[in-house]
């Protein structure tokens, strides 16, 4: 038989933190996975925005 476990792997909805302080519309937004057993804190990556044109920080929310 099989054991019964837990998913440890999350889906985690990353949004810009400059895009969101600057005011202008619309929103960079990523969607990954991570696992929460090994990073119980919330992620912070560095992360492409196509409207600002740079790499920016991204932050998970929710």
């Amino acid at each position: 038989m099989a054991k019964k476990t837990k998913e440890a792997r999350i889906q985690v909805i990353l949004e810009c933190t400059e895009h969101k302080a600057s005011g202008m519309p619309g929103t960079s937004r990523y969607v990954t996975t991570k696992n929460k057993k090994n990073t119980p804190e919330r992620l912070e990556i560095k992360k492409y925005n196509p409207i600002l044109k740079k790499v920016t920080v991204h932050k998970e929310i929710k």
